[in-house]
């Protein structure tokens, strides 16, 4: 799990393309200090594996479905990356739990500054958008926000500068593709809410039913 505390942003090195997946090397400092072959750093709020590393690099295997699902298969090499470590236990939970596992890409569509403030408006997908809600948590590229808007189609949030600045919000443009995960809560109590198929047809238990009394 993950904070979307972005500690570090590193730089891609080298991409080997396969068939169906890629290896990436990326350069880093901070995130190395303690790592060990076989953790997990988010790469643009993807939980990858190191599988090799050095003083100053690390490599990962990136799959088929990741790079269907999210925007690793458009890095090439100098493309910079927010780059986290697997929190700890004893360490401040700063941001919200973020699984490193991305629900699908956005667009931006608007980066508007706002005073000290820079906006950025997000495209979704409905099936993304359905998770989102006022003043609720999403991780952008591995990034903890506090969604500010949202709409049926897109969302906002607003980034302070020191956010952007230690990110690589700083350099995302109008037209980017960016990796989002919504809170995980919400699926979860989603799912729980919808009766098992075996029960579907035996449950007194609807919307109506519930809004009725106070749910």
């Amino acid at each position: 799990m993950f904070t979307g505390i972005i500690e570090e942003v590193g730089t891609v090195k080298q991409i080997k393309g396969g068939s169906y997946s890629a290896v990436l090397t990326i350069g880093a400092r901070k995130v190395l200090e303690d790592t060990k072959i076989g953790d997990s750093i988010a790469v643009n709020g993807i939980c990858l594996t190191v599988t090799s590393l050095s003083s100053d690099r690390f490599s990962a295997d990136v799959m088929h479905e990741t790079l269907n699902r999210s925007s690793l298969a458009k890095l090439t090499s100098g493309s910079y990356v927010n780059l986290e470590r697997a929190m700890q236990a004893n360490g401040r939970f700063g941001g919200h739990l973020v699984s490193g596992h991305v629900d699908g890409v956005g667009k931006i569509t608007r980066i508007q500054r706002d005073d000290t403030a820079i906006w950025y408006t997000v495209q979704a997908k409905p099936e993304i958008m359905r998770y989102l809600v006022e003043k609720g948590s999403v991780a952008i590229d591995g990034i903890s926000l506090t969604v500010a808007e949202v709409s049926s189609a897109d969302f906002s949030i607003s980034a302070i500068p020191h956010t952007v600045s230690q990110t690589i919000l700083r350099e995302r443009k109008e037209g980017d593709t960016v990796n989002l995960e919504t809170d995980i809560i919400g699926k979860y109590v989603e799912k729980l809410l919808r009766p098992a198929p075996e029960q579907q047809g035996n449950s007194t238990i609807t919307r109506e039913f519930l809004s009725k009394y106070g749910f």
